[in-house]
């Protein structure tokens, strides 16, 4: 009798390349993450109960507040504008619809800064008053405080709110007109209509673009930092820089964490049971109303005032100070920071869109579970601040620095220094964390366009999976490719909080050209770079409107 082996084989191990890269690259993005959290639970001096019973309180209530009226003057302005481009036509219309777009292109500390030239008792408005009454000192009249939160409130609105602008503006124009028809039958006015039918149907949209407005605040440095108001992430920089305590540091950075989650989530709720769809594939457009007289000079005075306060009084103030200050654009410190700049966001931006596209293809190649899972959490990043990405990539990094020179050392007795935090690459490292969201984003969606019926083909005539990524793929998305790299380009070259902790000694980017001698009340220097920060800004915004079409 001849024995049968029932023993089941064993399945061989099989190696994916594809999937591997793409769970190391998702580890990369998460080192900071996971970094916070370990420095803030294992910190070498606790002073969380000192904080609590000190700053923390102030820091949240600052927070909190600028988090809340940031978000409803923007949301306000945002959506009211979009309602009045999308619903009805009016004088200059047309133009305002891509000019509300442009305050993007400034940074707001550039903003801020802006603003105090122009308000400050030296400053254009106060002159003009003293000239125009007669008084002669700050004791003759009242002026209201211009560095104070509720001027940081204006500032980041008037920065923020292009956000919900743009989503409420895709919102309302993909709504069916027929609604809007049925609401006027039934008597409804233009408010009637506003509150009852397009707000309604707009609410996910605004409470993305808020969430958006909300997680730029906390991020933001400059400008609270310069009106003097103290926010979770100024107390980053003063536990960490002036107290020389990281885990302190790391402590108030898993707050921020945990403020951003709760957003995060607040957000998804709000939109989980808020479905809306068109009843009919061929549903008609919204038709524009004719605004006439008053009412047309009205709607164009609201649409104009966001984009003045927003875009023409900071690039008013900077050209003015860039034009009277020509020695400015010679200074050797502008170039190397031009320099610098060019080239630590050109190398972000190349390495972040290439790790998203190995990224993105790597898990639609992959029949594994484990990088599907990961892949919506690489986003996070764009979430955290960057001086929570700061401290959660100096301490590990400066301590792999430390490691790697004395083993070379000690193997081959030569002093190395500190390869990564003694350099850019630290810098470098943040900016593809921080942004690294905007590239996945641009390509899951532009491969997700891609009939499933090309990539099968060229796999079915022999090309390998690297040979269909080049001869397939990219040339369809080389369009949302190029865009990423813009997009992700130009927010390096405006992200401040991260570049100010990670840079090395001496080491200037225009961001931190001008909040150097801003800070210095030197505007004048300030301004070139400043100017040049606006004009990289403006290419991807108008690109940005333009793919938006």
């Amino acid at each position: 009798m001849v024995e049968r082996n029932t023993q089941i084989p064993v399945p061989r191990f099989r190696f994916d390349p594809w999937s591997a890269g793409a769970v190391l690259i998702s580890i990369l993005v998460l080192v900071p993450i996971v970094s916070v959290l370990w420095l803030a639970l294992n910190p070498a001096e606790n002073v969380w109960p000192h904080l609590i019973h000190t700053t923390l309180p102030r820091y949240l209530e600052n927070t909190g507040i600028l988090m809340g009226a940031v978000a409803l003057l923007s949301a306000a302005v945002g959506t009211g504008a979009a309602w009045l481009i999308t619903m009805y036509r009016f004088p200059l219309s047309r133009w305002l619809e891509w000019l509300l777009l442009l305050p993007l292109a400034i940074p707001a500390y550039i903003g801020a800064y802006a603003l105090v030239d122009f308000l400050e008792y030296a400053g254009p408005v106060q002159t003009g008053l003293r000239g125009l009454f007669g008084w002669h000192s700050a004791r003759d009249y009242w002026f209201p405080e211009i560095r104070s939160r509720g001027a940081a409130v204006l500032v980041l609105s008037a920065a923020l709110y292009p956000y919900v602008y743009l989503l409420t503006r895709a919102a309302f124009r993909e709504q069916s007109g027929g609604c809007y028809e049925v609401a006027r039958a039934l008597g409804a006015g233009a408010w009637g209509r506003f509150l009852r039918v397009g707000l309604p149907l707009a609410r996910p949209a605004i409470a993305a673009g808020s969430a958006i407005v909300m997680m730029e605040t906390v991020n933001d440095f400059g400008v609270v930092e310069y009106f003097a108001v103290q926010t979770l992430t100024t107390g980053i920089f003063s536990v960490w820089l002036e107290g020389g305590n990281a885990g302190g540091a790391a402590q108030i950075a898993t707050v921020i964490l945990v403020v951003i989650l709760m957003l995060m989530g607040l957000e998804k709720a709000s939109r989980r049971k808020m479905k809306f769809f068109n009843p009919s594939r061929h549903s008609r457009p919204v038709a524009q109303i004719r605004l006439v007289g008053l009412r047309g000079v009205l709607a164009m005075l609201l649409c104009i005032l966001p984009f003045a306060f927003g875009f023409l009084l900071p690039v008013g103030v900077i050209t003015s100070h860039a034009i009277g200050a020509s020695d400015g654009w010679l200074a050797p410190g502008l170039t190397r920071a031009l320099v610098n700049t060019l080239w630590v966001g050109g190398a972000s931006a190349g390495l972040t869109v290439l790790a998203a596209l190995f990224l993105v293809y790597g898990v639609r190649l992959s029949e594994r579970a484990l990088p599907r899972l990961l892949l919506p959490v690489t986003t996070i990043g764009y979430a955290a601040p960057g001086a929570v990405l700061a401290v959660g990539l100096l301490i590990p990094m400066a301590a792999a620095d430390h490691v790697l020179a004395d083993t070379v050392e000690g193997l081959f007795g030569i002093d190395i220094g500190l390869v990564m935090t003694g350099s850019a690459f630290a810098v470098v490292y943040a900016y593809c964390v921080r942004f690294f969201a905007i590239a996945q984003g641009a390509a899951d969606s532009a491969m997700g366009r891609i009939t499933p019926s090309l990539p099968m083909a060229a796999r079915s005539l022999g090309r390998t999976a690297r040979g269909t990524l080049l001869s397939v793929y990219l040339p369809l998305i080389r369009g949302s490719v190029g865009t990423a790299l813009l997009l992700v380009f130009v927010d390096c070259m405006k992200e401040l909080p991260a570049t100010l902790l990670l840079r090395p000694f001496g080491f200037n980017t225009l961001a931190t050209r001008v909040y150097e001698k801003a800070s210095l009340e030197n505007l004048g220097e300030a301004a070139p770079a400043a100017l040049l920060v606006i004009g990289v800004g403006l290419i991807a915004v108008l690109l940005l409107a333009r793919a938006n079409r």
